[in-house]
Formats: structure tokens, sequence, C-alpha cells
């Protein structure tokens, strides 16, 4: 995707089934640099951050003060990109409203959009954060937040 301005959703979706865009993923300042120099489309700052960046055994132990500085750095590097947080386990469990409210928090830490694992069992709380004005990005299929609680 060729374009100098701050990429949205409209421009993904424009470019569905037309060209192919690139996705990264940054959790830091110097990274998101590099990305955005070099015309990454979309920055994915992961909660796999837990264990890259500060060494955890698994994503369940980053939380939304970790995620709001990782990707109040990302942002701060990154001028093109769109920037999608990752809501870390216990951030939107609670109830649509404490998710609304943990994913406003991370569009005023600078991110464009927000996301988020599960399927059928979030569809309210997907609901909620899309109407409070924010976009969702999925993730269905292995969720590795929760993956591990259910290893023997």
């Amino acid at each position: 995707m060729q374009t100098k301005k701050k990429v949205s959703v409209s421009d993904i979706l424009d470019a569905k089934n037309k060209e192919k865009i690139a996705v990264l993923t940054a959790y830091d300042y110097s990274t998101s640099l590099i990305c955005d120099r070099a015309g990454i489309d979309v920055l994915l700052v992961g909660d796999s951050a837990s264990m890259v960046v500060l060494g955890h055994a698994s994503t369940v132990r980053v939380g939304m003060p970790e995620m709001l500085m990782f990707c109040g750095a990302v942002s701060r590097g990154s001028k093109r990109a769109m920037i999608v947080g990752d809501m870390p386990f216990g951030s939107y469990q609670p109830s649509p409203a404490t998710a609304v409210e943990n994913a406003v928090a991370l569009v005023k830490a600078g991110c464009d959009a927000v996301k988020l694992e599960g399927g059928l069992e979030i569809v309210s709380t997907i609901r909620a954060i899309v109407d409070a004005g924010i976009p969702v990005m999925g993730h269905i299929g292995l969720k590795p937040q929760t993956s591990a609680l259910w290893e023997g």
C-alpha cells in the first residue's frame, strides 16, 4: 500500500483483494521508527511482549500498565502505520464496560485499533468497543492468552 498519510481502516479495507499489506509486531520506539521508514502498513503491539521483552513464560503476565507503555512507545515512533494494541488477558473478560474503558486507554496511548482474542463468546464485548468508535481486530483460532490455562 503506497500512502504517505496515516493508514486507516478504510485504507486496509480498500486494499482487500487488490494489494498486499505489510503487518509486523513492534514493542518499542526504535523498532517502530524502522518499520515506519520501511513503509509497514500496520504495527501490532502484541501482548507477546510479555515473553519477548519481559521474559515471562506466557502472555498472561502482561497487564494494561505494560501494554500502555509499549503502545505509547510504538505510537511515538510511527507516523504512518496503523497501530493496533493487543488487549491483555483480564482487560476485556470482566465485562463489555471494562473492555471499553481499557480500549479507550489504549487509544489514548496512541493506538488506532485494538485486538482481542475470542469468537462468539465475546461478540457483545466487540460490539461495545466498536460502538465506542474504536476499530477491533479479531483473533480467532488458537488463543495464546488462555491456551496455557487448559494445559495439564
